[in-house]
């Protein structure tokens, strides 16, 4: 498998729409900026995209919108609580805010990550 690497373009945007809220830690996975809060990953880029980590509902209504796909890091394996934005909806603030403010209450609802 080809390892894609992420634009610049990819990389400032997640940047730029990462929330600045109390507790959001910004580190590096693989290479790849993410974000997450009390040591659960929330949101990051893969590749040239931008995933998302969601509850089962609100998982199910995004993956029936154009273009929305689960997060697949290995062709086969798909990480099932993590979504793709498709590329429209990054265009869109309002749109793009509302996913990250469902993926960071959602995440903030699970266990602190015990660090090791």
């Amino acid at each position: 498998m080809k390892w894609v690497k992420a634009s610049e373009k990819t990389i400032k945007t997640f940047e730029q729409i990462v929330p600045d809220l109390a507790g959001v830690e910004r580190r590096k996975m693989f290479g790849y900026p993410v974000a997450f809060i009390n040591g659960n990953m929330f949101m990051g880029v893969h590749g040239d995209s931008i995933m998302l980590r969601l509850g089962e509902a609100d998982r199910k209504s995004f993956l029936i919108l154009k273009n929305a796909k689960l997060f697949e890091p290995v062709p086969g394996r798909f990480m099932k609580e993590y979504v793709v934005m498709p590329e429209w909806m990054i265009a869109d603030s309002a749109i793009v805010r509302s996913w990250i403010e469902k993926s960071f209450e959602f995440v903030s609802g699970l266990l602190p990550k015990q660090k090791k």
